[in-house]
């Protein structure tokens, strides 16, 4: 009963969390520098980790359903394959869960130390609203970084499917049969499909990050355990969301 109403007073708190910052984006000019830095910062922080995920998501897929689909004369059907599964489901969630444990963590171990440490008391002292300072940039930051972090694991996980389509001699299909089939099978509803779960997956990392980081009370240990709370939460909820955009999606008739 107790996990119970915890799970409910912490959806609470991100709701309210969420429909506060949403009211601070009009100030969004007194932010933008600290927006522009949060993106460069998280960028930094998860491309080069992204490219080595999708392009391994990507070679892995291609070779195992390449494999299955020579066995039965049609392994020119692979680009397709690879191609929507990773725009409609892989890449989301993977870039999500990158952005969850490498940023959302990051968000929180700061936030956290700075309520602990009274750092956020001091803000207010000096009537410097918290939400607009700390929450705004990263929660825009958010929105922005992970769209594109998305596109660029389809255009990476592309990349390793068609190489290891090629290469590997129980399935031989060309570069150009690869993303033929490809460009036939994945149309724009695709992409936007991803695109549409990533901006829901960022305005959750983000809000409870920041949520869970305000909250922090005690002395240094629970920065960590605050940490740990917030990367557990993102990956729950990113799960959860992604089953019911799916369904949702399925249902307008983007897939």
């Amino acid at each position: 009963m107790n996990k119970f109403l915890s799970i409910a007073v912490g959806i609470g708190e991100f709701l309210q969390l969420l429909w506060e910052t949403l009211k601070s984006i009009k100030y969004f000019s007194s932010s933008s520098d600290k927006f522009l830095f949060q993106v460069f910062d998280m960028g930094n922080r998860t491309l080069p980790v992204a490219a080595l995920i999708s392009l391994s998501i990507g070679s892995v897929l291609a070779l195992l359903t390449g494999i299955q689909l020579s066995g039965y004369g049609i392994e020119d059907k692979i680009g397709g394959i690879v191609g929507i599964s990773l725009c409609t489901e892989l890449a989301p969630v993977m870039a999500a869960i990158l952005m969850a444990g490498r940023v959302g963590s990051s968000i929180t171990a700061e936030i956290s130390s700075m309520n602990i440490y009274e750092e956020i008391s001091a803000l207010k002292t000096m009537k410097i609203d918290p939400v607009r300072y700390l929450v705004l940039p990263r929660f825009l930051a958010c929105l922005v970084t992970l769209p594109f972090l998305v596109i660029y694991m389809d255009l990476i996980g592309w990349l390793g499917g068609s190489f290891i389509s090629s290469m590997n001699q129980s399935i031989s299909v060309s570069f150009s049969s690869f993303y033929n089939d490809l460009s036939q099978v994945v149309k724009v509803s695709d992409i936007a499909v991803g695109l549409i779960k990533s901006i829901f997956f960022a305005i959750t990392i983000s809000i409870a990050s920041c949520s869970i980081g305000l909250l922090a009370k005690g002395g240094p240990r629970e920065i960590g355990s605050s940490v740990t709370k917030s990367v557990v939460a993102s990956f729950i909820s990113i799960l959860i969301l992604d089953y019911f955009l799916t369904r949702l999606l399925i249902l307008v008739g983007l897939l």
